[in-house]
């Protein structure tokens, strides 16, 4: 039987490589006519004025809060249940990292914890779509207008998401974008940030070039900057899955409402979703497991049998990095819980429902093993 992985990127070279061979024989291979297309075709399908195509959405986080004036002395409210990189870039800034827990039975940002942990140093709120599943915008926004606070979007798995028919990352003050290789688009490596501010995208755009303007004798450095361009042959990966977006899109959903229909009344795990499938991207399938089932002997049980799984992602707060803001593991229970229970299972666009079925039953078979052994 093949190996079930956690994704495969949607990437075909025959639409590539003329593409490719064009680049080449440029000789520009950064900043020219493919990275200003992807821009386009990415702000044009999340609805917003400007995106600037970078190396992550790491770098785009990053972007964002340095074009927002957030640095030493300020705090930013981050979700806490999301990869690291999302609270790094807070600290890189000099600001502090406030981690907000995750509502009850949720994956995302509870508002009602956010807001308990607001301060007089508070600069902005940096919320995550978790799994590209739309978070709680309209509650966070509010607290964002009431308390005057950059609201900044997280939405690295969200491309495609949307929340009252509007698309994910256009109602915001900032919206961050991933194309890594597990996200549904891929580069490579690469990231968008895309603002209305014509303020904030122009100093943006200078900031992702070592802080320079080109003028008539050469580039004019404004400020100090960064190298955070992303490449044309990136671009060039990227443009042909963004012409056939909706099609990969309406697969994973396919993907996703086959595990739905296969897991439903399982034993031992229970589906949070936030919004109807298909207002998800589904970048990831996530379950969460019952307290009394093992995950680890889970996911060593699973790849025994070729089928790859990992926890959803991380409870930043419980990570050695983040000790020195004063956490410990366990200070945000829904986020820590969520780290230790829960598990994605295989999503890749070639998978037939028997493959999902596969996952499922041996899933199944390994909560009963565990279940039966107690």
């Amino acid at each position: 039987m093949a190996r079930l992985p956690l994704i495969t990127p949607d990437i075909h070279f025959d639409e590539v490589v003329d593409d490719f061979r064009a680049i080449f024989e440029s000789g520009r291979l950064t900043s020219g006519p493919y990275v200003r297309r992807f821009e386009e075709t990415v702000a044009t399908m999340i609805n917003m004025p400007h995106a600037i195509a970078v190396t992550s959405a790491t770098t785009a986080m990053h972007l964002a809060l340095a074009a927002g004036d957030v640095g030493p002395g300020d705090e930013v409210l981050v979700s806490d249940f999301t990869y690291p990189a999302t609270a790094n870039v807070v600290h890189f800034v000099g600001a502090k990292p406030v981690l907000v827990d995750c509502t009850e039975g949720r994956f995302d940002m509870d508002p009602t914890d956010a807001r308990a942990k607001l301060t007089s140093r508070t600069k902005a709120i940096l919320f995550v779509d978790p799994f590209g599943q739309p978070a709680r915008h309209a509650e966070l926004k509010a607290l964002a207008t009431e308390h005057g606070l950059l609201l900044i979007e997280d939405a690295a798995c969200a491309l495609g998401a949307s929340r009252d028919g509007q698309p994910c990352g256009s109602d915001v003050d900032f919206s961050c974008f991933s194309f890594h290789p597990r996200k549904i688009v891929t580069t490579g490596e690469g990231g968008i940030v895309a603002c209305r501010n014509e303020e904030h995208a122009a100093r943006m755009l200078r900031l992702r070039n070592h802080g320079g303007v080109a003028g008539e004798a050469g580039i004019e450095f404004i400020e100090p900057g960064f190298n955070f361009r992303m490449c044309e042959v990136q671009a060039a990966i990227g443009l042909p899955q963004l012409g056939r977006f909706d099609g990969i899109m309406s697969r994973r959903r396919e993907l996703a409402r086959w595990y739905l229909e296969a897991l439903e009344g399982a034993a031992g795990l229970h589906i949070p979703l936030a919004a109807e499938v298909d207002e998800c991207t589904f970048q990831s399938f996530v379950v969460m497991l019952e307290d009394d089932i093992n995950r680890l002997e889970i996911t060593r049980t699973l790849l025994s049998q070729d089928i790859e799984t990992t926890l959803g992602t991380y409870s930043v707060h419980a990570h050695p990095a983040f000790a020195s803001y004063g956490y410990k593991p366990g200070d945000l229970p829904q986020s820590w819980r969520n780290q230790r229970q829960s598990l994605t299972l295989p999503l890749a666009y070639w998978m037939s429902r028997e493959d999902v079925q596969r996952a499922v039953d041996a899933l199944q078979a390994a909560i009963a093993s565990q279940r039966s052994q107690a």
